[in-house]
């Protein structure tokens, strides 16, 4: 799987997700919702820079939390990230990485490894069943819907479909 049509921007990605979501019912405020949705996308964005370059979590985390949130980011100002949230994903998914792998391979196709899957995919996957996993406080439909359409920010193709499929058997998974 690749990105062959991933946006030119993170600006791009972060409006194509916010008109995508936008309306939804929810139990969350709008702007706490938005918040949330913003979070997400910079969380994935966080997890495949850091598989990219490398770079340590706190480095990572401490980078967004100053410099890319309250401030232009690509012409997007993203002062509206949940920030706690973001850390709590992010340092999550890092630090159980390896059970999150575990529970994502669980769901792939005979023969299939994470490895072979765009970073970018998987980085929205590892988000996803982060979340899935460990936050029962969100519901299953919220955290599906949101990576999905975190995923069609980035893919025109199979992969969205692919992120509900994955993520749909993690959540049966772990919360039966």
């Amino acid at each position: 799987m690749t990105a062959e049509n991933k946006p030119a921007s993170l600006k791009a990605a972060y409006e194509k997700l916010v008109a995508a979501t936008e309306g939804r019912p929810t139990p969350m405020s709008g702007k706490a919702r938005r918040a949330r949705t913003v979070a997400r996308l910079a969380a994935v964005q966080a997890l495949y820079q850091m598989e990219l370059a490398g770079a340590g979590v706190d480095a990572v985390v401490r980078e967004f939390i100053e410099h890319r949130f309250d401030s232009d980011m690509e012409g997007e100002t993203l002062a509206e990230a949940d920030e706690v949230f973001f850390a709590e994903l992010v340092k999550g998914v890092v630090s159980e990485q390896d059970s999150i792998d575990g529970a994502i391979t669980h769901r792939l196709a005979t023969g299939w490894r994470l490895e072979r899957i765009d970073a970018t995919l998987r980085a929205i996957l590892r988000a996803g069943a982060w979340e899935l996993v460990r936050r029962p406080d969100v519901p299953v439909e919220v955290a599906i819907d949101e990576y999905v359409e975190i995923a069609k920010s980035f893919f025109e193709g199979p992969e969205p479909g692919f992120v509900n499929g994955a993520l749909d058997g993690i959540a049966r998974d772990a919360r039966g």
